[in-house]
This record gives structure tokens, sequence and C-alpha cells, in this order.
């Protein structure tokens, strides 16, 4: 990377963390004013007033415009969202173990004095509250349940980035004022037009500062830095994009704003190699140096890392390192068919081998028809070990929304919101990660529950699991649509909805059900152990009866203490496990998965869709866990679950890397349509020789022949991350794979640092 990419990069990292409540209060000035209004046009107005009063910069040797924050990487209050969890943690935020922000006395006070009072009672959580049943509230307190997304901004979605891009803001909103015209009682046009002028104005706003700046610049190659902003943010403010660096101001413009609207998570980037590479390929045919658009890119690169995501404390735990969702997919196939793997798609990749950050949270589809060339360019960066990028199979996703009734181009173009849930571009509000099942808990309860059971069998068992997961499915599903319908009610999002496909024809928000396709994505996590656990009962209860049942029970609950050491030993070290290519055990897996995933398919949402399953953790297989008793897999009470999501437990996964894939490949993954994740933690060593490489090449391979949806490495060894935990001073710049995303090492808490340090280590 160049000397302004490296001075960008250090800059963005040398201030702690702090919280920023500029948005809070510009939005709570607003709410005040407009009492009498419908809630969508009162959500346009606080985004009007935000985007025409925050404070804009332009920091030095910026190329890329536009900021969240004036300081970088600080976190943003929502209190309409939730008052509460802040108020709770307010002291606490700069001292807890994940994710800490400042606090600025002064903004404590304006919080505790002004904001708190106003949003007490009439904050979203409030709604959810008064409205939640308590069968439900009893299945999230049985820590079964868990509820997604009742703090803050929904996000978790792709907007039509390419027609911006192609149309411009002014046309855009000439569209919206002739739908107003011909509908001057809809709301959500009404909306529409408002934030959109407010859009227009804030990029107006960034033009004006750099020319304002211009005038003052003794340096005469920053002086024309900033005219170039200036008359960039001018044109663009209306205008299309015409080259690969307005486009990319553009996009950078329009995610600002739209974080602006809903402090959300995982407003993602979808194919960015695609929608821009009209641009890159119109700048080479006119004589444009690759290097400049590289660090063109690369600062745009750099900007995706300045926003971070403020998380309550028990949140956090859940989402740990900020992963704030900026993820982008490369290569795939064209809606044709065909190979969309472009010269653009490989400067992604050496743009992001130059920085090397958790964001853009890039990920690469990979097919049968790819360049072999591409698959390597891949690996390569998979090599320099950030856990950068990611690989999703298109042999199994296309397949997978085909079945959920997407049409083929669409399910050809598919990509990925925050960390792997999957999505349609521009035209999906999939409402991803609104919820998660605890399956273990379900099976610890099962276990308990049919102590004193008289002729109890693993059919027995393994048929009350299922019954109650269907008893909790129903639950979450009730749930998330209540949390669904709290977002429409209270949080609107109509510049959002305004770039997403057939808002504007149904004039609806994407909360109504104004989108192409509407699905609700939830989780089932605890998988593996669950089948490990089912395997021992199966062959040391029930087959070889070296154990009666109550024996079992006994076992754990005394958590394996003391003589039982011996006998937790035995459970684990037996290799019968999922991840070892076993049919018998890998069946088990296959079977509760199947029953898992068709119950959630049962159920329909508050918008016309359907509730679609997935399997990964982010990080929440830790805290799942912590609620979890000792189970027959070996786990100790409150020990971690296995990561990831289709992850085996660290460990337990004996026989290398193809086993695993092998394991996984008996798993229907054309059901897990809302995503699924694998962690995979492969030696350094191994990928050191020209012969290493190929053989990491030929393992892409056979992943993608056996069907698998994702995959992900982390290549690092033990040694280092160990070294790191002791010294994290010392390897501040350190990237690591968590889960479906990447963070620094350092800002993990030892309990994740430690899950990270005991994944498996394999070799090819």
């Amino acid at each position: 990377m160049n000397e302004r990419i490296e001075f960008l990069k250090k800059e963005l990292f040398k201030n702690k963390r702090e919280i920023s409540i500029e948005r809070a209060v510009l939005y709570t000035e607003s709410h005040k004013e407009t009492i009498n209004e419908p809630e969508i046009i009162r959500r346009a107005r606080a985004v009007e007033k935000i985007l025409n009063k925050m404070k804009i910069s332009i920091r030095e040797k910026e190329l890329i415009a536009g900021n969240r924050t004036v300081n970088p990487r600080a976190g943003i209050i929502s209190p309409e969202m939730d008052p509460y969890w802040i108020m709770k943690e307010i002291d606490t935020m700069a001292t807890r173990p994940q994710d800490r922000f400042i606090f600025k006395e002064e903004d404590k006070k304006i919080f505790i004095e002004m904001l708190y009072p106003y949003w007490a009672g009439k904050s979203l959580k409030d709604s959810l509250n008064g409205v939640i049943p308590e069968p439900i509230k009893k299945a999230v307190n049985e820590k079964i349940v868990n509820l997604n997304q009742t703090d803050k901004g929904q996000g978790h979605i792709i907007p039509d980035f390419e027609t911006v891009l192609r149309k411009g803001y002014g046309k855009i909103k000439k569209e919206i004022k002739e739908k107003l015209l011909k509908n001057p009682e809809n709301d959500f046009f009404r909306a529409s037009d408002i934030v959109l002028e407010a859009t227009v104005n804030h990029i107006k706003r960034y033009g004006k500062l750099a020319r304002e700046m211009a005038k003052n610049e003794k340096d005469h190659t920053r002086k024309s830095e900033l005219e170039i902003i200036a008359e960039t943010s001018k044109k663009i403010s209306t205008e299309p994009a015409e080259n690969f660096y307005e486009a990319l101001q553009l996009l950078w413009y329009t995610s600002i704003v739209l974080q602006m609207e809903s402090n959300a998570s995982s407003i993602s980037l979808g194919r960015i190699d695609q929608y821009l590479y009209p641009y890159y390929k119109n700048d080479i045919e006119k004589g444009e140096e690759i290097n400049k658009l590289k660090e063109y890119l690369e600062a745009f690169y750099i900007k995706t890392n300045d926003v971070v995501l403020l998380r309550s404390e028990h949140s956090a735990k859940f989402f740990a390192g900020f992963p704030s969702g900026y993820t982008a997919l490369l290569g795939g196939v064209t809606i044709y068919g065909r190979s969309a793997v472009n010269d653009l798609s490989y400067l992604c990749l050496d743009a992001y081998q130059d920085i090397r950050l958790p964001q853009p949270n890039l990920g690469v589809r990979v097919n049968d028809i790819e360049p072999k060339k591409f698959i390597k360019k891949t690996c390569e960066t998979i090599a320099l070990g950030t856990g950068i990028p990611q690989l999703f199979n298109d042999e199994v996703v296309i397949p997978s929304f085909l079945s959920r009734g997407v049409s083929l181009e669409d399910a050809r173009d598919y990509s990925v919101v925050g960390c792997v849930e999957l999505s349609i571009p521009g035209k999906t509000y999939g409402l991803h990660d609104i919820a998660m099942l605890n399956i273990l808990k379900i099976m610890e309860n099962v276990i308990y529950d049919n102590e004193n059971t008289e002729n109890l069998s693993i059919e027995k068992i393994i048929e009350d699991i299922k019954n109650s997961i269907s008893h909790y499915v129903a639950l979450m599903a009730e749930g998330s649509n209540i949390v669904d319908k709290g977002h429409k009610k209270y949080a609107p999002v109509p510049l959002l909805s305004t770039l997403i496909k057939d808002c504007q024809e149904n004039g609806k928000d994407i909360t109504s059900g104004g989108a192409r396709y509407n699905f609700s994505g939830v989780q089932g996590i605890g998988l593996p152990n669950l089948c490990d656990s089912l395997a021992v009962i199966k062959k040391f209860i029930f087959d070889n009866k070296k154990y009666t049942y109550k024996e079992l029970v006994k076992i754990l609950k005394n958590n394996y203490k003391d003589k039982y050491e011996e006998i937790r030993n035995e459970f684990i070290n037996d290799e019968s496990k999922y991840g070892n290519d076993i049919d018998e055990v890998d069946g088990i897996s296959a079977e509760i998965l199947r029953y898992y995933c068709k119950e959630v398919e049962k159920y329909s949402n508050s918008r016309g869709g359907m509730f679609i399953p997935g399997s990964y953790t982010v990080s929440a297989h830790i805290p799942l866990g912590e609620v979890v008793g000792a189970t027959p897999d070996g786990r100790y009470a409150g020990e971690q679950l296995a990561d990831g999501g289709l992850s085996p437990m660290f460990g337990r996964d004996i026989f290398g890397p193809t086993a695993v894939l092998k394991s996984l490949s008996k798993l229907d993954n054309v059901l897990l349509t809302n995503g699924s994740l694998l962690n995979v933690k492969l030696s350094p060593g191994t990928l050191k020789t020209e012969e290493g490489m190929n053989k990491f090449v030929d393992f892409i391979y056979a992943y993608m022949k056996l069907k698998l949806t994702h995959i992900q490495f982390n290549v690092i060894n033990i040694e280092t991350l160990r070294k790191a935990q002791k010294e994290p001073e010392k390897y501040g710049n350190l990237v690591v794979r968590v889960a479906g995303y990447s963070a620094f090492f350092s800002e993990l808490n030892k309990k994740i640092q430690d899950d990270i340090i005991h994944r498996t280590e394999h070799q090819l």
C-alpha cells in the first residue's frame, strides 16, 4: 500500500473509541417537533434534521469523504429503540469485557437529563415488552429462544446500489415526486421525498466543505484533491456516477446516510466487482492508471472500518469485535449463468492484501466454471491469515433460493449480508438473524425430563427433542413476528426502502412488506454438540450398556467432577464424533438439522413471506454455552458450544479437514437458505510452498463438489495467538476470523480468544 493509505489506516486507530450522542440528540429534537405526524414521517423528518445538522469533516489526506461521526470509530446510541440498557451500562461501557467505549461525562449528563426521560416509556423496547406473551418470555428466560434486534435498527440488507450509481439521486427523486403526485396521501412516498431531498443536501454539504477547505489549503496537491472532492460531491448529489472514483464516493455517501437513518448493523455492499465494474472498465479504457484506481478502492476499504457498532454488554457477547457487516462478494456467476469473474474481482483481492483489516468482510463465490487462477488468488489471500475472504458455494446457494420461490436470475445474483446471511441484493428484506434457538439447551432439558422414564430408548430421546424443537420454533416464530411488527410501527426506513426493488411499485416501506422477497431468518445453534452427545448416549448407555441412564444423569449433574473426570475423558476420546466422516454419527446431525429446518419452513411472517432456517453462531456459541449444563459429549457446564454453527467441537475432529467436509456434506445444506458457517483452522506452514498452495486449491474444489454452503479459514498458529494474548500491545494489528467476520484479536475478550486458540489446527 502507498504512503497515503498507510497514513489513513494508522489514523483510523490512533485514538480510543468514544460514544457519540449527536444523532440521538438531533433525532430527539425532531421527534418532539413532529408529535402529530405518522411515524414514518416522523422518522423521515428526524433523518432530515440529522443530515442537515450533524457535524461533518474531511480528514487529512482523505480521498473518499463522508463520516458517520467526526471522531473515527465512534459508537452511536439509539435511545428511540432502547434507552434502558444505555442507562444501566452508562458507567461501565469503558470497562466492560468486550467492545469498550468511552462515554464522556458531559454526554452522560445530556443522556440522563434529556434523552432518557424522553424515551423511557415510548421506545421500541417498551412496545415489544408490552405485547410479548408470557410463553415467549418464558422461552427467552429459559435461554432457549433469543430474540435479536429488539434494541437497534434491523439492517441486514443490501440496498440497490447499482441503481443509485446508474440513475443518481436526482432521477430517483423525480420518480418519487411523480408517484407522490399520483398518490398524495401515501405516507411512504411523502417520507421518501423528504429523505431523498435531505440526502442530496447532505452530499452537497461535503462539496461546500471541501471547497472551503481548498481555499485555505497551502499544499497545491492537497488543494487539487479537495477541489476534486468538492466538484464530485456537487455533481453526484443529483447526477449518476460516470467514473470509478465517483462511483466509490457515491456508494460511500449512500452507505453513511443509511447508517444515520437507522443506526443498523450490516447494511452490506453486495457484489461490488459487478456493479462497480463498468466504471472501472471505462476508466481503464480511457487510460487511467490501475494504481490510481487501486488507491481509490483501498481508500474506500479504509472507510468501511470507520463504522463500529455499539451494542449492549449482553449483545456484545453475541457479536464480539464490532462486526459492522460491510460484507461484499466477488466472483460467482452472472444472471445468465456464466462466470462473473472480471479484472476488478482480482483488484479487489489485491487491494485487500494491502490493507488487511476486518472490513470489508470480503467473500468469494465459487463454482465449477470459475477460472482456477481466481480460486488460487483467493487462496493466496486467505493464506495471509486474516480470515478473509470467506467462501460461498454457488452449487448449493442458487438451488436453495430456487426452492424458496426466487427467480433463477435473482438466485444467480445472490450475495451476503452481515456475516454469512444469504440475500438477493436490492430486492430482499430478509430479517436475517432475528432469532436464535439453542438446540443444545433443548436436549439438556429432555435428558433431565427423562431421568425416571421406564423403558427409555435413544429413539424416545430423539423424538422428545424433535417435539421440543417444534414447540420452541413456534414460539420463536411468534416472537420474531412481534419484533417484525415493532419495527414496522416504530422504526420504518423510508430511504432504505426507496433503494429496494418493488417498494416504490408497492408504495410500501420494507417493514410493511414492500420488498420483492420477504423472509425471516432464524438460526439453530448447538447441532454438533447435540450430535456428539446423542452418539455418546447411544453407544455407552443403550448399545454397550456400560453405564445406566440414571448414572449418566448423575454424572452430568455433578459436572464430571472428581471420580467422573475419567468418564468424561472416555466420552471425549471416543472417536465417534461429528466431523470425522462416520455415517452413523453424521446421520444424527442430518436428521435433527433437517427436522429443525422443516419446522421453521412451516411459518409465515407478517410481511407475507416465509421463515427460512440457518445455522451460524456469530460469537453466540460462547454465551449460549454459558447457559447449558454439562452434556454427554464431555462439555463442562457453561463451556462454549461448537463454534461457527456447523463446525465440529474443537479437538473432536481428529481425522483431518477432508473428513470434516465429508461429515458436513451429509447434511441437507440446501435447506439452510439463511446461511451456515464452517470454520477451519489451518497451520500456516501447510501453505508456505507451491505444493501446499495447490493442495489448498484442491481442498476448495473438494468443498465445492461436496456441496457445502460456506467455509472460512484461520491460517495462524497457536504460538502466535498465545503470544498475542499475553502481549496484546505487540499484536495490535493481528486480525483473526471469529465467526462470519474477522476482528482484531486484541479487541476480543479472553473467552473468545481461547475459543480461537483451541480450534483444531489442521494440515493439508
